[in-house]
């Protein structure tokens, strides 16, 4: 355990300590569930996962008065044999941002974790609004500390997320008429939706690569996705859900939820839930039954069911033009009743302006380069 003696920023005084080390998942969970909209790509499974990949996990909690205050899961990538490193902090770190010197105290932390660790930058993408004065807040913050907003964005910048506060039946309502019809036509139509489990993990990825297949997008081999699905499932973070037509499995989604209900704590001041539609796949036969539009219903009210008050969609276009290649899925999700909400998208901490140059702007070129030869050859 390191701490740090307090602090004074921006006339605000944090007796606060950061923990990297001993540290359990159960008590990683807990401590990020109490803090605000705490984020599935912070929990402790991810950054179990993406350590199979390339990736060192390192958690950092800070406490004022005993109780949390903010939390960041910090991934570093080593870049081979040079030492150098680049790091992320995916949909975080998590803490009140209208909290003006919390928020200057914990960048400056990352900010020193990233020169510790000789890393070329450090990148954030938290879950912030820039149309509010919040967010101006925040990315004025960000721009004063030498911060830069992003050219690469990892996650989605924007999204669509339905509000699961009121009953069921006023979510079947806040619907577009023409999907709650599509709904309800499924259900006459002999649509079933079944929860799925472990042994489904073949079934899912044979979907899946149908639909990558049909619609043009690249997938990553079936090992990284029984990785990613699976050991989610296991600790009860994600639900996979299948359509079927008179046993044919037609279509499926896979909803991640974070804190997950079983290990929600009932301690005052935690955070609701949240679920994240992050992965869905469908096959071409019996898409005039509406599979999909039954599968959304279904999963939204499985997480309500786990007591989320949000359901995110996960992804949206980053303008709303009718040419943005995600024009298509944004209406099929507003459909469902779903907001656009903007993020802030991801900003970097140049540790080397040199290094983060070369990295983000020569590198991109030579792989460029590299991969038209490639291609040229195979032609």
């Amino acid at each position: 355990m390191n701490s740090r003696n307090t602090q004074h920023v921006s006339r605000f005084t944090f007796h606060a300590s950061r923990f990297t080390h001993h540290i359990s998942r159960a008590e990683w969970n807990a401590a990020l569930a109490t803090l605000p909209a705490p984020h599935v790509l912070q929990s402790w499974e991810w950054g179990e996962f993406k350590s199979r990949y390339g990736w060192q996990p390192k958690r950092y909690l800070w406490q004022e008065d005993d109780r949390p205050c903010a939390a960041a899961s910090v991934l570093t990538r080593r870049l081979g044999r040079w030492p150098a490193a680049v790091m992320y902090v995916p949909k975080g770190p998590a803490l009140d941002y209208g909290d003006a010197g919390l928020l200057e105290w914990i960048l400056g932390e990352l900010e020193t974790v990233a020169r510790e660790e000789h890393a070329i930058f450090i990148k954030i993408d938290p879950d912030v609004q820039p149309d509010t004065a919040e967010g101006e807040a925040v990315m004025e913050t960000l721009r004063r500390r030498g911060w830069r907003a992003s050219r690469e964005q990892i996650q989605f910048r924007n999204t669509m997320c339905v509000d699961l506060t009121p009953s069921p039946d006023d979510v079947l309502m806040a619907m577009k008429s023409k999907w709650r019809y599509n709904v309800r036509l499924a259900t006459r139509k002999g649509v079933t939706v079944r929860q799925g489990a472990l042994d489904d993990l073949p079934l899912l990825y044979e979907m899946y690569t149908e639909t990558a297949n049909r619609n043009g997008f690249v997938i990553r081999p079936e090992a990284y996705y029984r990785d990613a699905w699976g050991s989610f499932i296991e600790t009860g973070l994600a639900q996979p859900l299948i359509a079927e037509v008179a046993g044919e499995p037609v279509a499926m989604v896979i909803v991640f939820c974070f804190p997950p209900a079983a290990d929600r704590p009932s301690a005052i001041g935690t955070a609701p839930g949240q679920a994240w539609y992050m992965y869905g796949a469908s096959r071409s036969a019996h898409r005039e039954k509406m599979p999909n539009h039954l599968l959304q219903w279904e999963a939204m009210r499985w997480a309500k069911a786990q007591g989320c008050a949000i359901y995110d969609m996960w992804g949206a276009p980053d303008e709303l033009d009718e040419s943005d290649p995600l024009w298509g899925v944004y209406r099929f999700k507003r459909g469902f009743g779903g907001e656009f909400v903007r993020h802030i998208g991801a900003w970097d901490f140049p540790v080397s302006n040199v290094g983060y140059w070369l990295y983000t702007r020569v590198m991109p070129r030579l792989l460029a380069v590299r991969r038209w030869v490639y291609w040229k050859g195979k032609t």
